[in-house]
């Protein structure tokens, strides 16, 4: 990249007929490009990205209204627009969808059938919920499978086949926190020489390594081979049945034939000139693409332009728009419709769904609508509409009085087999059988099926046309009774094909807290039929019972004498997903929601899962998203690099982070004035109470210290907080007010700006280019003015200036060190503070034995006993030093040390206290 001895070479496209198109000339160089994405603040949610230009308007191209405009018609409210720069080299862009691929023909170098070792660096979601293949030989059709390497809902699968049509495949291995452009590795050992072959998968910052081991070494009994098929070579193979080819892009891949042997393939993208459509490898295999592109654009903005106000000059030479496009968060903060609850949302999606009743309609209706066409309201009695809202998965259920009825016509299925389910909460069992529910069927034997309950037992019954019992089953299991009654259920009616020309009927019933399930069943001769009618007919026996979300499905269960029934569709949904991680929500919604937002996370492996959530209610789109946002206590922002794209950094994934861009002080453009901490108050907080929405709550105060809750001049007095969050269970306030608490009083200085000038500093571009939100910046060689050692932060969210030679970020920063937390056996930040120790006798600014007196706590080790643990640092009065032993086995104890270890020495006085530079701290 020349820049800046040449223009920027800024590029502003608008998606015009649905096609991008290049309007970068009719953009005004006398206003630069300012773009502005994330936060100011250490807020979980971020403001809408915005972006602002100045496009020339004299020809009135860019008036929506002038039928004399080019794009007259194509051109309106939230118009896609995007901005990019060239990147430091190219890529291969993929979109995710079947048309979308590199490939090279089958060749007798390719058609590995010993050992394997596969290798992808890309850019990518690597947590996507979708499978995406990354590369391979693997073609369903026809049975030519041989090997490919995948990932589905972030884990790394290898997959190969020793014939064409068997799949075997290595899955399970759970990536870790990976940063978005990484590489990723499968080897495959058919023969180990122990009578089995081994997989292993790596991770690397790229394809040059260090690699790093994926999960545990897989072993399977047998030795294996790989088929040599005719299937060509793919980036993001499309034949897989299933699956898609990745969504991103590919900066280099290599097929090697043995595990680091030789090298036959090796599509390397970085240095292909940009719209190269076929090339020839190193090792000498010849690529084409379909659907996809080389390109070398960084984008730095997608988002919508919502209007086109049309400005002139006096004279009229001068006509100009002035644009203000915005993030998808300003079009979706405008709708304030919230989505229904979880089980309005989830049973209608069922395709065996044929009646369906909410129940969850007004307190003054009389009858309850159906959503599903065809199918008449509810007829009811003595039942009273929005009586209750206590079922996590419902908006509100109905309450059934003495007398009450209800009754609902349903559409006859021209199929055999069927499933009536609803939610209910009995409060009392009744002592004498008093029917619960009755179904009415036609093409059967059986009628009517009725479910039964007392305290004798659950009961179902099969009946004729003249209401005779023709087989019944009568459960009296002391557990499943008591379950029955006094919580939350769902029951289901359904049948299956018992075989013999004859029909099973079930009636189950499960404790949705609980997940346990109970069921009664029968047999009769005959089909099995199709429903009619749900009816229900109760008196005081009943009275009080809730319910709701009456469904009614044309699927039998399997046949089977304990077989579930054949819909699971109320699964999750009934108790609205309460436990659910933070994460799975997020990736639940943004599924459920694919036409409104497309959302990514980046976080949660088997070790360290996001956050578990209550129940999800009833609210507006983009205030579920932030409520697993706040509950979890990462970053939600707009994606700078997909239109209408929101990502999600949950908070493990800004534990412990490598340095994303390092900036020395003293180099020009690097860190441009001004740079300004701050010591005020505005993160303040001592005083923390976190309640968990619908239960307890919890506390956490900081009783001690310059920044506690004690009165200045020993604290600066309470600084509270109080929050309500949607947890699952009353273990996590406590815990999460502890953490809220320890980021509240984390004794650092803001710099809530730091600029960089990359047309100064161009060598900083590449680095910029890769950093997103919440990534880590330091800043080295500070002015002596400034405390010692680095500034650390984390950037929360930056304002960009692109113009004709100039080209500069001013980055919203928070501290960065609160987010450092103990790493078991680390040398640095596994290693445990004393609760308090201070110096025991005042020390010259050279003296290097030191007296240690322990207040609070346990001892310091000794060099004696714990050689392997020395040297470490501390922090005594702002010096840093590093101490290289330690003697005595009771306090005071003598520090042998190394001063100035941060440039500072100094003359320190007794009782100045001393701790570890760098305490252990537990992450939340």
């Amino acid at each position: 990249m020349a820049f800046p001895q040449t223009p920027l070479d800024v590029r502003t496209e608008l998606q015009i007929g649905g096609v991008w198109t290049d309007v970068t000339a009719d953009v005004y160089t006398r206003d630069p490009i300012t773009i502005t994405r994330g936060s100011a603040d250490e807020a979980t949610s971020s403001e809408p990205s915005s972006c602002s230009l100045t496009l020339n308007n004299r020809a009135g191209r860019y008036s929506p209204r002038n039928p004399m405009s080019p794009y007259y018609g194509a051109i309106g409210r939230n118009t896609p627009i995007r901005v990019s720069v060239p990147g430091p080299e190219s890529y291969l862009q993929l979109q995710g969808a079947p048309g979308s691929y590199a490939r090279t023909p089958d060749a007798a170098a390719l058609d590995i059938t010993g050992d394997l070792d596969l290798r992808v660096e890309a850019t990518a979601d690597w947590y996507k919920a979708a499978n995406q293949t990354l590369i391979g030989k693997w073609v369903s059709v026809g049975n030519q499978r041989s090997y490919m390497l995948r990932i589905e809902a972030g884990q790394l699968i290898l997959n190969w086949s020793p014939d064409g049509t068997v799949a075997y495949f290595f899955a399970g291995q759970p990536l870790p926190m990976l940063p978005r452009r990484a590489a990723l590795r499968a080897t495959l050992d058919v023969n180990n020489g122990a009578g089995g072959c081994t997989m292993v998968l790596y991770w690397a910052p790229s394809l040059a390594g260090p690699w790093t081991q994926v999960g545990d070494t897989m072993t399977l009994t047998g030795v294996t081979s790989i088929y040599s098929g005719t299937a060509p070579l793919e980036v993001a193979p499309v034949q897989g049945t299933g699956w898609l080819p990745m969504a991103g892009q590919v900066h280099r891949a290599e097929v090697r034939s043995g595990i680091g042997g030789t090298v036959v393939a090796s599509p390397d993208l970085r240095a292909l000139a940009p719209g190269t459509t076929s090339w020839a490898d190193t090792a000498g295999r010849t690529w084409t693409l379909t659907g996809a592109e080389i390109s070398s654009r960084q984008y730095r903005f997608y988002g919508e332009v919502s209007s086109w106000p049309s400005r002139w000059d006096v004279s009229g030479k001068d006509v100009w728009v002035p644009v203000d496009a915005s993030g998808p968060t300003r079009r979706m903060g405008q709708g304030k419709k919230a989505l229904d609850s979880t089980l309005r949302r989830r049973i209608p999606s069922d395709p065996s769904l044929i009646a369906y009743w909410p129940m969850e309609d007004d307190s003054e209706a009389t009858v309850a609508y159906s959503p599903v066409p065809g199918v008449a309201p509810l007829t009811l009695t003595g039942v009273e509409l929005g009586a209750d809202d206590s079922l996590g998965g419902a908006s509100t259920v109905a309450k059934i009085g003495s007398p009450a009825t209800l009754r609902g016509r349903v559409p006859r299925a021209t199929t055999q087999g069927w499933q009536v389910e609803w939610v209910y909460n009995l409060p009392v069992l009744p002592a004498l059988q008093t029917e619960i529910m009755r179904v009415s069927v036609a093409g059967s034997a059986m009628r009517t099926a009725v479910v039964y309950a007392s305290t004798s037992g659950i009961r179902i019954e099969a009946q004729d046309s003249a209401g005779e019992v023709i087989n019944f089953a009568l459960y009296s299991n002391t557990q499943a009774i008591a379950d029955f009654w006094g919580r939350w259920n769902r029951l289901a009616i359904y049948t299956s094909d018992n075989g013999g020309g004859s029909t099973r009927l079930y009636a189950s019933w499960r404790d949705i807290a609980a997940n346990s399930r109970y069921y009664a069943t029968t047999n009769f001769s005959g089909v099995q039929g199709a429903v009619t009618e749900v009816s229900g007919a109760w008196g005081s026996a009943t009275a009080d019972m809730l319910l709701g979300h009456i469904a009614v499905f044309s699927i039998p269960a399997a046949t089977g004498a304990s077989s579930p029934p054949g819909s699971n569709i109320f699964a999750g949904a009934d108790d609205g997903f309460n436990g659910e991680t933070a994460l799975a929500r997020l990736t639940r919604l943004a599924a459920e929601e694919a036409a409104q937002v497309s959302l990514s996370v980046r976080g949660e492996d088997a070790l360290t899962p996001s956050e578990r959530l209550g129940p999800q209610r009833p609210a507006v789109f983009l205030d579920l998203v932030e409520e697993a946002a706040d509950t979890d206590g990462g970053i939600l922002y707009e994606r700078r690099d997909v239109l209408g794209a929101l990502e999600y950094r949950d908070r493990q994934s800004l534990y412990n982070q490598p340095v994303a861009l390092d900036l020395d002080y003293l180099a020009p453009g690097e860190v441009p004035p001004p740079l300004e901490p701050t010591e005020d108050d505005q993160k303040l907080r001592n005083d923390v109470t976190v309640s968990r929405i619908g239960g307890s709550s919890a506390r956490s105060v900081l009783e001690s210290g310059p920044l506690s809750v004690q009165p200045p001049p020993v604290g600066v007095g309470p600084y509270d907080e109080s929050v309500s969050l949607s947890l699952y269970s009353d273990n996590q306030p406590e815990p999460i007010a502890q953490w809220r608490r320890h980021l509240g009083t984390w004794d650092e200085a803001r710099y809530p700006v730091i600029s960089v000038w990359l047309h100064a500093a161009p060598h900083l571009i590449a680095a910029v280019l890769r950093m997103d939100i919440g990534d880590r910046l330091t800043i080295t060689r500070l002015p002596s003015w400034l405390p010692p050692g680095l500034v650390d932060q984390l950037m929360r969210g930056y304002t960009e200036v692109l113009g004709v030679y100039e080209w500069g970020l001013a980055m919203n920063c928070s501290p960065a060190r609160p987010w450092t937390v103990a790493v078991l056996e680390d040398p640095v930040i596994g290693r445990a503070d004393t609760e308090g120790s201070q110096l025991a006798s005042a020390v010259s600014a050279s003296a290097t034995s030191w007296s240690v007196a322990v207040n609070a706590g346990q001892l310091w080790f000794t060099t004696a006993t714990r050689p392997a643990e020395f040297p470490f640092s501390v922090t005594c009065g702002g010096e840093e030093v590093t101490v290289t032993a330690i003697t005595g086995t009771s306090s005071p104890q003598t520090f042998t040390v190394t001063r100035a270890a941060n440039g500072i020495t100094k003359a320190q006085a007794a009782g100045t206290p001393l701790s570890l530079t760098n305490p252990m701290r537990l992450a939340l």
